[in-house]
């Protein structure tokens, strides 16, 4: 079975499950319910929570077993678009082939059905412990609350947002990538890892696998920005140029960001290299993020 097809199958878990653990858009109040069912089921690969079953898939667990969790780093990963597309943000009005939930529901609600899927994303990793050790479940809470916040997601985005209009340095750059995107591929690896009893060699090449993923998959993303089509996409072409955002093609050009998204893939496979065909899934994850073209 090709990445794509084990991809979608571990979609489609994911996605029947949302539908046991979110409202339904009759419950009551039905607008924040509709808004964020509008933006959590507008498709999407659903890699995150991919990562989260296939890193516990690699240490042995039962991949149904985490997930609640593998729903909650989906759930926080639509947050942080929605706020991110809103006019005080990066303004877009297009994300995955659809109009952006503010142009939709309003500004308003738009926060709101962001700020509950960030709090609902809590919530189902505390469901977690009803499958896995209540000790894990703590470490998995405190450590995705961490990269979600101030010194994960949240600070890439300060930095990205005080960043635009400046120039501003490779160490810089690099730390806006794996803490704006990188962190969340962090979180969902070690998240499945931790949950699925991973030892602490297998923990320790799991969380270098992640981080190089997720420093890839930006670069690929910024690559896309500048050459990819609208219709593939689902987003504009164009909106880091238009916002004056950092990237790597505008520091360093196209063909060198590139070569350091093949870097960076590089070391996410050299990473698993303790695993045997357990980690086949997140092997086969760093070949079609390297290669997407959307």
């Amino acid at each position: 079975m090709d990445f794509l097809q084990q991809l979608k199958e571990r979609a489609k878990m994911v996605e029947d499950a949302f539908e046991q653990y979110i409202p339904r858009e009759s419950a009551y109040p039905s607008a924040i319910h509709r808004a964020m069912r509008y933006s959590l089921l507008a498709g999407g690969k659903r890699l995150r929570p991919a990562l989260v079953l296939g890193a516990a898939e690699a240490v042995g667990c039962d991949p149904r077993r985490v997930m609640p969790t593998a729903c909650a780093l989906e759930l926080i990963h639509t947050y942080s678009l929605i706020h991110d597309d809103l006019p005080a943000m990066d303004n877009d009005e297009l994300r995955r082939g659809k109009p952006t939930n503010h142009v939709v529901f309003g500004e308003a609600m738009a926060i709101l059905a962001g700020d509950a899927l960030l709090t609902m994303a809590f919530q189902l990793m505390a469901e977690n412990s009803r499958t896995a050790p209540a000790e894990a479940v703590v470490q998995v809470i405190r450590e995705v609350a961490r990269l979600s916040g101030s010194q994960g997601l949240i600070g890439g985005q300060v930095m990205d947002t005080v960043s635009a209009d400046n120039e501003v340095d490779s160490e810089t750059l690099e730390y806006i990538h794996r803490h704006k995107t990188g962190a969340l591929f962090r979180a969902a690896v070690r998240s499945g890892a931790i949950l699925g009893g991973a030892g602490e060699k297998q923990l320790r090449a799991l969380t270098g696998y992640a981080e190089n993923l997720g420093l890839a998959f930006q670069i690929v993303d910024d690559i896309l920005d500048v050459e990819g089509d609208t219709a593939k996409i689902g987003k504009p072409v164009g909106s880091d140029e238009k916002n004056k955002k950092a990237t790597y093609p505008a520091l360093f050009g196209i063909e060198a960001a590139r070569q350091k998204a093949r870097q960076a893939a590089d070391n996410a496979i050299k990473a698993l290299s303790i695993f045997g065909p357990e980690v086949e899934f997140l092997r086969a994850a760093v070949h079609f993020i390297i290669n997407r073209d959307h």
